[in-house]
């Protein structure tokens, strides 16, 4: 009798604790699972964030190759202005 007792309660301790690794893999898991999604939308973000970069970088890139052409000094020089009392020149 005090056999079947002492493997009742060993059988009862063994249970518990495959019980408490059961809910603890659970929740593992369901961290695990968390995470990977955060993960992957904060890499969607990151590629979407990536594309609008480029896409600006594009565009500035456009807006500069005309710049130069407004940086560059003009092919005639304006006549120099009169003062009020000079005569203009003939």
């Amino acid at each position: 009798m005090t056999g079947v007792l002492v493997l009742g309660i060993l059988a009862a301790v063994f249970l518990c604790y495959a019980v408490d690794r059961v809910v603890k893999a659970r929740a593992k898991a369901r961290r695990l699972r968390r995470m990977s999604e955060r993960l992957a939308a904060a890499a969607a973000r990151a590629e979407e964030q990536q594309t609008a970069r480029a896409a600006e970088a594009t565009a500035s890139a456009a807006l500069t190759s005309v710049l130069p052409a407004i940086k560059r000094p003009p092919l005639t020089l304006p006549e120099p202005a009169t003062r009020g009392n000079e005569p203009p020149e003939r």
